[in-house]
């Protein structure tokens, strides 16, 4: 047995509904069930290796439109988002979302517990010409909101504008909260840019409210938001910014639910 198989076969750590009711998955089921636009698997992954992952990537989306309180098809972003496992991907990248291709990959071998931040990024960047005017169709809502006034027209849009604005900007919204200007800081000690990029800034403020969820704890929909070296450099929101974010987005994701539900 192969350690790349080894990587799938010992398990990720779940506690959370049977969603499944016992029984195996594909590939297939995943794409209809959350409403993803394509699904492809890579020519490399066997039999085995591809039932495992099935499995763990439908628990994890289906946990993870349980947290949100969404219908299932929501993770699949109006079937404008895609979703490849196993086809290469970039090297020692547990997951990444292309904005270009409008797809989140994951990665055979190390693609567990990115799945909540790749997946924000998806929506961050779905969500964008809803609540802004932006210049290209590359860009992020979150990166985007910082530089023109959102229409607020929609209670939607009301709350995602909160949602920005509490993770974002100060209490006074004069100047940038303390989450970003820690962020600046981490950049200039790492000599990087990307711990304060609006779009990472909200994507680690998402991961880390769904790993606080106590309802749920699945390791492979998010993990390290609590113990890892990212956790030690204080790069996430500290326990009361993630529970003013999560209670506001708790409230977007919500008044989704119910005007889907209305909309039948």
């Amino acid at each position: 047995m192969t350690t790349k198989l080894n990587r799938l076969k010992q398990g990720f750590y779940r506690r959370g509904p049977d969603h499944r009711t016992g029984q195996d998955v594909d590939f297939l089921h995943i794409k209809h069930h959350f409403g993803f636009k394509n699904l492809t698997v890579g020519k490399w992954v066997d039999k085995q290796e591809k039932q495992l992952a099935a499995n763990l990537i439908y628990d994890a989306l289906a946990d993870l439109a349980w947290l949100l309180n969404v219908p299932s098809k929501v993770i699949g972003l109006r079937q404008q988002l895609s979703l490849s496992f196993g086809t290469g991907g970039q090297l020692g990248v547990q997951a990444h979302y292309n904005s270009l291709e409008r797809c989140l990959y994951l990665a055979k071998n190390a693609g567990a517990g990115a799945l909540a931040h790749e997946w924000w990024h998806a929506f961050d960047h779905y969500i964008c010409p809803f609540l802004l005017s932006p210049d290209t169709p590359l860009q992020f809502a979150s990166s985007t909101w910082l530089k023109q006034a959102a229409n607020i027209s929609h209670p939607l849009n009301a709350l995602l504008d909160d949602v920005y604005q509490t993770l974002l900007l100060s209490e006074d919204l004069c100047q940038p909260s303390d989450y970003v200007h820690h962020a600046i800081s981490l950049d200039k000690q790492l000599q990087m840019n990307y711990f304060s990029l609006p779009e990472e800034l909200t994507a680690r403020a998402f991961e880390a409210w769904i790993q606080s969820r106590t309802q749920i704890k699945n390791a492979y929909l998010v993990s390290g938001t609590k113990q890892s070296k990212l956790a030690e450099l204080n790069a996430f929101p500290s326990p009361a910014l993630q529970r003013k974010f999560g209670d506001t987005l708790a409230q977007y994701f919500n008044l989704l639910a119910d005007l889907l539900e209305t909309k039948g």
